[in-house]
């Protein structure tokens, strides 16, 4: 119920008083100390409440039903709209009418877009995380970083270089950012404070090194992927196990042509592919050479997870430390 002391009008104010009268009640609907379904009072009633012209109440409150905050019933006063008939409205006028809703009231309200801009910016950026958004400058990394986070979570994965993120922090609304642990210092910079960037670290090749040095016979190890600097880490971590006997070949798929990986590592007697460059690789002697260490992973997830639920506050997650945390591409 509307009770006493509920609305404040100040007929001094440049704001005129209808317009005082119509957000105010807005803003008490918003808040839900008036609920759907409850009844206004008659235009006669609060005019004398608030030692106003019954014309400036009348006016206010057909603002409102045009606006669709209130509804008249036949035979009955003005009530305060239904949910059922809210989730109606916002179907038919979709999300552009939602905003041009919120322009006009802030407009109403004093307030320039300038600071609607910014106020909106701010609330965005609080908002917990809904994606992860991988933040690395290579681009051929950062989609097979990218590749194989979307196959660990059930968040939709994103991605883009520190530079694109500096100049569009937009980029970071509303995700958990995910970065190599060499990139961290600069990428925290670029971060929402409330949501601090977690450090991907990578896995170290022992399982690959088993696999080379299994072959018996003097081989032709291939090692084919999108991203040049994972060749060059691929290349400097098989080294020991490459040696003298065996022989290296290095793949750089790109997309147009990873589709021909196949066709360019055939003579290849053992073939470890990253994530992306893999897919079209037929099984056999062609292994998948995951780079995201799996702690990493399943942090990556628990920290998701927790910001989803908010069991804790954003800061008082640390990331694990891991043998393979200094280890730079």
């Amino acid at each position: 119920m509307l009770a006493r002391g509920h609305i404040s009008i100040q007929k001094g104010s440049g704001v005129p008083v209808r317009r005082q009268l119509a957000e105010q009640i807005v803003y008490l609907i918003a808040t839900g100390q008036l609920k759907a379904g409850e009844a206004l009072p008659s235009v006669r009633e609060l005019a004398r409440r608030l030692k106003v012209h019954r014309n400036t109440v009348s006016e206010a409150y057909q603002e409102l039903v045009r606006r669709t905050w209130l509804v008249r019933r036949r035979g009955s006063r003005l009530i305060v709209r239904g949910a059922e008939a809210a989730a109606g409205a916002r179907a038919a006028s979709g999300l552009d009418a939602l905003i041009n809703q919120t322009i006009a009231l802030a407009r109403q309200s004093g307030y320039s877009l300038k600071e609607l801009r910014q106020r909106v910016r701010e609330r965005l950026m609080a908002e917990p995380p809904d994606h992860i958004l991988v933040v690395e400058e290579e681009s051929g990394l950062r989609s097979v970083l990218e590749e194989e986070i979307r196959g660990a979570s059930r968040w939709p994965v994103e991605g883009c270089s520190r530079q694109g993120l500096a100049a569009d922090p937009t980029l970071a609304m509303g995700a958990l950012i995910a970065t190599p642990q060499y990139a961290l210092g600069e990428v925290e910079r670029l971060a929402p404070k409330e949501f601090p960037p977690v450090a991907v670290t990578f896995s170290n090749a022992a399982e690959h090194l088993d696999r080379v040095r299994k072959l018996r016979e003097p081989s032709v190890v291939a090692v084919a992927s999108v991203s040049p600097a994972f060749l060059a880490a691929a290349r400097s971590l098989l080294a020991p196990a490459i040696g003298e006997r065996h022989s290296l070949v290095e793949c750089l798929a790109t997309p147009e042509d990873k589709d021909a990986v196949g066709s360019r590592t055939g003579a290849a007697d053992l073939v470890l592919c990253d994530i992306v460059a893999y897919a079209p690789m037929q099984a056999g002697k062609s292994a998948l050479y995951r780079l995201i260490d799996s702690g990493s992973l399943d942090y990556l997830t628990s920290a998701m997870e927790a910001y989803e639920a908010a069991k804790m506050p954003p800061r008082a997650w640390k990331c694990p430390k891991r043998a393979q945390a200094g280890r730079k591409l």
